[in-house]
């Protein structure tokens, strides 16, 4: 049974192999508003059901990493909260911050996933063995991806990649099966 649309063999193949998800934060986990009230403070907007996915991940044990090169206090809590594995707020270098959390892992980078909406995420998507861009990233990103995932970003499209490695790795049946969170 999938709970998915149909998928190639190879973006399945990819997503087999993946032991580590990171995750860009601004147009991927929320929707790329930056929300102002009155006092100058911002506010961001995250979809519960792509907690849920991270969740799931971590569940199953797959590693998650959250790389945002906008220092933001929402962004850590939004982090600390879904407890990611890897919070890295303010890191002007995901490339970098992805491949040490990789190397520190003992992974290669063919076991790391990367999702993006962006020119800052590029170098950092050509570098993982799955690539995965929300539905309204920028053309030059969905270009260069493996997979464009359906949602877009802060809509559903964290959750499309998580189920995409849990179908993947053929965990759904027993997350079906438990039928509650986790």
């Amino acid at each position: 049974m999938s709970t998915l649309p149909f998928h190639s063999e190879e973006l399945l193949a990819r997503a087999a192999k993946i032991r580590l998800i990171g995750f860009d934060v601004d147009g991927t986990l929320t929707d790329g508003g930056l929300y102002f009230n009155d006092d100058g403070r911002e506010s961001k907007r995250f979809h519960v059901q792509d907690g849920m996915g991270i969740v799931l991940l971590h569940h199953v044990g797959i590693a998650t990493a959250l790389i945002s090169a906008r220092p933001s206090a929402i962004t850590e809590a939004r982090g600390r909260q879904l407890k990611f594995t890897h919070l890295h707020v303010g890191e002007r270098n995901k490339l970098a911050c992805l491949q040490a959390i990789a190397q520190n892992s003992g992974l290669s980078m063919d076991e790391v996933a990367f999702i993006g909406d962006d020119l800052p995420d590029l170098a950092t998507l050509r570098a993982v063995g799955l690539a995965i861009a929300p539905a309204n990233a920028h053309p030059w990103v969905t270009q260069a991806v493996h997979w464009v995932t359906p949602h877009a970003g802060g809509d559903g499209a964290a959750r499309d990649a998580c189920d995409l490695l849990l179908h993947a790795q053929h965990h759904v049946g027993a997350i079906l099966a438990h039928g509650e969170h986790p």
